[in-house]
């Protein structure tokens, strides 16, 4: 079985020498046995075909899928005596500088850090295969296998192609075609007219920041959102942009970029999906009086901006692109900075978190760092009542002085705002 890439996958890919990695974290207390999680691996490869599928190029040098049914193509796992609490952080760090041997491995590994009577896994994966969504998916299946190995978890029927995704009435009309492909050709010409430096700017040492919110705090913002009639995206978001711009002042964009979940707006994608593919809008702070009225415009502007969001019309424009990849890549990789973060809010986490033989005490919000430009990224996931953040960056981009500094405004902002006393209980950062 093997398919394309699609645009943004080959984005994600590069040439497959720099590590472009994933990582979703968890905490478990109670035994966990090897030979179990090796049999959970075993049937979710079996589920999801492109766990078991390396990476190969054709005589055009454009990369495949393609699966690999040997029984010695697993998922490896990498296990090593747990240290701290902290122990996962700097595991982490270390899997983001790991390069996947696409033509080799799959691009999903596990590293275990293993303790006596409780554990952190890192289910670490190459961005290109999939997304936030899919992981999570991927992990409730683990930790239901991990529970009761003979758990039926289903089979995926798994994305061929640019067709399992676009509706055949929309993908194959006339006027649809022609329209998207010119416009995907027009965008191609305008980057190749665009000037590209070759110098990228010199990332530095990479860093991860992070903390949790009590779950009293937690329903204090939630709690304030819904009586505001604003999303707690929406709150984070401003919070984000006024902390940014109050810390690095004339440095900062008032610019984030936001992911959105494609599968909100394309029925076709299922959460348990192997896919990458993303959409994307970007959030700026209006001049308002105080930052309640800031909100709530933010709120009407992101209302805006998903009710035009087109994942049909994206995706068709984006294939037509294919030629001015290297060129779109050259630019995020060399270009100047423009935003001042990717800021990317997984909500609310539904995965049990006891189980018969163990207990989920906690899952870390996903970190990822990459090539393509700006590292700096924020985000967000809610388990068991607690709002988590994970903010990763790079000194070359933002010192990590700085960025500790985001983090302390960020949370006075929303402290103040919900008008909480009590203090947020925060991790080590």
């Amino acid at each position: 079985m093997k398919r394309k890439l699609l645009f943004g996958e080959r984005m994600l890919f590069g040439d497959g020498k720099c590590p472009f990695n994933l990582i979703v974290p968890f905490k478990i207390r109670g035994e966990i046995i090897e030979s179990d999680l090796r049999h959970a691996l075993q049937r979710i490869q079996n589920k999801h075909p492109w766990l078991t599928a390396s990476i190969d190029f054709d005589e055009n040098k454009r990369p495949w899928f393609v699966t690999n049914l040997n029984e010695h193509f697993k998922i490896p796992i990498r296990i090593v005596e747990r240290l701290s609490d902290e122990h996962w952080e700097q595991e982490s760090t270390m899997e983001w500088k790991t390069v996947f041997n696409a033509k080799t491995v799959p691009l999903c590994r596990i590293t275990w850090i293993k303790g006596i009577h409780v554990s952190e896994i890192l289910m670490v994966y190459h961005h290109c295969l999939c997304d936030g969504t899919a992981t999570l998916s991927i992990l409730a299946e683990l930790l239901q296998l991990l529970d009761n190995p003979n758990a039926d978890i289903g089979r995926e029927v798994p994305i061929m192609g640019i067709k399992d995704v676009i509706p055949e009435k929309i993908l194959n009309s006339f006027g649809n075609r022609t329209k998207n492909s010119m416009v995907g050709k027009m965008a191609t010409l305008a980057l190749w007219l665009i000037p590209v430096k070759k110098v990228a700017i010199a990332r530095q040492k990479d860093f991860m920041l992070h903390w949790r919110f009590d779950q009293e705090f937690t329903e204090q913002v939630i709690r304030f959102c819904k009586a505001n009639q604003f999303t707690v995206n929406t709150l984070l978001s401003a919070a984000v942009l006024t902390a940014f711009k109050a810390i690095r002042k004339e440095k900062a964009f008032n610019k984030i970029s936001l992911p959105v979940d494609i599968r909100n707006l394309n029925p076709i994608i299922k959460k348990d999906h192997i896919f990458a593919f993303g959409l994307m809008i970007v959030l700026s702070l209006l001049p308002e009086k105080d930052f309640l009225k800031s909100v709530k415009a933010l709120q009407r502007n992101v209302n805006d901006k998903l009710a035009k969001l087109n994942p049909y019309r994206l995706m068709m424009m984006m294939e037509a692109c294919h030629p001015g990849l290297q060129k779109f890549t050259n630019l995020l990789k060399y270009g100047k900075s423009s935003n001042d973060c990717m800021f990317s809010n997984l909500g609310k986490i539904d995965i049990p978190y006891q189980y018969q033989h163990f207990e989920v005490e906690s899952i870390f919000s996903p970190s990822v760092m990459g090539p393509l430009g700006n590292t700096t990224t924020l985000l967000t996931s809610t388990y068991r009542n607690q709002m988590d953040f994970s903010f990763m960056a790079s000194e070359g981009y933002v010192p990590l002085v700085e960025a500790a500094a985001i983090k302390d405004k960020m949370i006075s902002i929303l402290k103040e705002q919900v008008k909480k006393p009590t203090e947020i209980l925060t991790a080590t950062a």
